[in-house]
């Protein structure tokens, strides 16, 4: 079990980043905002390695070949998405940095995050003693945890950032996919 949630640490950590931004562009963050949030990244990590333990014999290596540009090129679009729609649309009320994330928009950023889980699934499959059901409750359970608390953050943070929380939010974004391909691409970030 330690090692299901030492794992979950280290993967929780993109979610984590991403809630944190969130956090910083929602402004006005509510308890519901932050378990919606904080489900989709918890699921979608979850998901992730059982889906990567099952396909993993499959499609090993076209996976690992790709699954960092796959998570650089959406982490790089949302983030310039939100550089390009907080310079374009000066809100004409307080709340600059204040928006409502959509479905489709956690959706992929769920996606951005877990990928990596996909392919610790992957991984998983040559240690016999890892419980892949085990493994991904208690990974979808930590990062459900560390995103909740980061979108808290983020309002925090945003708090003080104002209008400049959405650039924020998305330079953030756009590091985290660099970081995801620098990583891969075995560049010392």
């Amino acid at each position: 079990m330690i090692l299901y949630f030492l794992t979950g640490i280290g993967l929780s950590m993109d979610a984590f980043s991403v809630a944190i931004s969130n956090g910083i562009c929602l402004g006005k963050v509510k308890i519901k905002d932050a378990f919606l949030i904080a489900l989709f990244f918890g699921v979608f990590q979850g998901i992730m390695p059982v889906m990567g333990y099952f396909a993993g014999a499959l499609f090993e290596e076209q996976i690992k070949a790709v699954d960092h540009w796959i998570a650089f090129v959406i982490l790089l679009l949302i983030g310039l998405n939100m550089i390009r729609e907080s310079i374009s649309e000066k809100e004409e009320d307080e709340c600059q940095g204040c928006k409502i994330l959509s479905i489709k928009e956690l959706f992929f950023q769920a996606i951005a995050t877990s990928i990596d889980a996909l392919a610790v699934g992957i991984s998983f499959i040559a240690s016999k003693d890892i419980n892949i059901f085990a493994a991904a409750s208690v990974i979808a359970a930590t990062t459900f945890c560390f995103s909740f608390v980061g979108v808290f953050i983020g309002k925090s943070i945003g708090r003080f950032l104002r209008d400049k929380a959405v650039i924020m939010g998305g330079i953030v974004l756009i590091f985290i996919g660099i970081k995801i391909l620098f990583e891969h691409l075995g560049i010392l970030f």
